[in-house]
């Protein structure tokens, strides 16, 4: 098992850091974050660049290793931000600033979530550097900036009937239009170079175990560093909130929740307890194990509740009282009929609940 070697490199050494404690796992840096436009070192040759995205999680963290191909050093850029004015603004103070000079040598995409992959292309274009996926979450990412449709396919509109949306609610969606994707993302490279799960690959001098999830996204890339302890999980593993798992049009017949919990087994297989966790999303911490103990419990209570209450047939909008502990407004509509929908499936297939139809369409569970 790897010890904090980059722990005690990296921040016990400064005692400007404080590090604070929240339901058992550690946050070693005491909630210090880079500056706006800056950096901040995390591990020896780990920095850590935090972009702000609009919506409740307010922020995503990007990570630059340093790195060296045949053009020289330059820093491998995991994960992006979103194709908005302000974040490319942002990346420019940090190119302009503490890395002025600096050459990305590989764009890594942990998944192709916008926030995650928006500017992407942007960054290869600008430093003519390849871009390196999972092969599920680039394909996926293209096919969803090539559906430039405008208007919103009349099988979505009808899956959001039969998960019990009103008519209005249905109507506002639409109006937001359909293709939203392709504005958020840009385009990337044509060409890329896979990811695979269980592969190694060397960045600068460092060893990184590339360990996939699934789930939250199709084909979810996190870097290993065994030797140093340290391990990059994207938003396969957050701090203080679950990652959404949803089940949608795409694929709709899928268990992505019972994924996402096998997802967490490997996880607790494959990597060790007490690496340097740094997520998308939150502060790093320390303590992996208990977060993934956590969530595992968290998702697992919540089939429990549901099940509980499809003790007579329940709608999928009926069960958001059940499952989240806010209101659910149009805004965030799709995504709490996606995770509730990701769970009354895995009662299905745990033999739990069962799904009836309804003679308008409209999609009902009960327990069995």
């Amino acid at each position: 098992m790897a010890t904090n070697r980059t722990t005690d490199a990296a921040f016990v050494a400064d005692e400007s850091f404080v590090p604070t404690s929240h339901k058992g796992l550690t946050y070693p840096f005491g909630g210090r974050e880079p500056e706006d436009g800056g950096t901040m070192q995390v591990a020896p040759g780990v920095r850590w660049v935090r972009l702000n995205v609009p919506g409740p999680l307010k922020h995503v963290n990007c990570w630059l290793l340093d790195d060296r191909d045949d053009r020289g050093d330059g820093v491998a850029l995991i994960d992006a931000g979103m194709n908005r004015t302000e974040t490319r603004d942002a990346w420019k103070s940090v190119f302009n600033g503490p890395l002025a000079g600096v050459r990305v040598t590989r764009m890594i995409g942990t998944h192709f979530h916008p926030d995650h992959i928006g500017l992407a292309g942007w960054m290869c274009d600008h430093h003519q550097a390849p871009l390196w996926m999972t092969r599920g979450e680039w394909l996926t990412a293209q096919m969803l900036v090539a559906d430039a449709r405008p208007e919103t396919p009349q099988e979505v509109n009808d899956f959001r009937r039969a998960c019990g949306w009103s008519d209005e609610q249905i109507e506002l969606a639409a109006a937001r239009g359909w293709s939203n994707f392709g504005r958020i993302v840009r385009p990337m490279p044509l060409s890329y170079r896979r990811l695979v799960d269980g592969e190694t690959i060397a960045i600068g001098g460092t060893a990184w175990r590339i360990v996939v999830g699934s789930g939250h996204s199709p084909e979810h890339a996190c870097l290993l560093d065994e030797a140093n302890g340290v391990f990059i999980a994207g938003d396969q593993v957050l701090p203080r909130i679950s990652p959404n798992v949803s089940l949608g049009i795409t694929e709709p017949e899928s268990d992505p929740l019972g994924e996402w919990f096998e997802s967490i087994a490997k996880l607790k297989r494959e990597v060790p307890a007490d690496v340097l966790t740094l997520p998308g999303h939150g502060d790093p911490f320390l303590n992996l194990h208990i977060r993934l103990d956590a969530m595992d419990r968290e998702h697992r209570g919540r089939l429990d509740e549901l099940e509980a209450f499809l003790d007579e047939p329940r709608r999928v909008v009926d069960c958001f009282g059940r499952l989240f502990r806010r209101a659910i407004g149009q805004e965030v509509l799709g995504m709490a009929t996606g995770e509730a929908m990701a769970h009354l499936k895995r009662l299905e297939v745990e033999g739990r609940a069962v799904r009836e139809t309804d003679g308008d369409g409209t999609w009902r569970w009960r327990a069995i």
